[in-house]
């Protein structure tokens, strides 16, 4: 029987902050074909600002309002 390899706390953290990254992108997107003109980087800060500090944070702030 083949071990079963178990990602390190370091890989799900890795991991877990780019699924994070892509769904920050893919709501600054939506948000932003609704805001012509407005810069993506403006659009990102406004959404997450109420939790700059971890991704976690910000993703959770922003499920909370999905």
């Amino acid at each position: 029987m083949k071990a079963t390899r178990h990602p390190t706390l370091e890989e799900r953290i890795v991991q877990i902050r780019a699924d994070i990254e892509a769904v920050i992108a893919e709501r600054v997107e939506a948000v932003a074909k609704d805001s012509p003109g407005v810069p993506s980087g403006v659009i990102r800060n406004l959404l997450t600002a109420r939790a700059p500090a971890c991704p976690c944070a910000q993703y959770l702030e922003l499920n909370d309002k999905a």
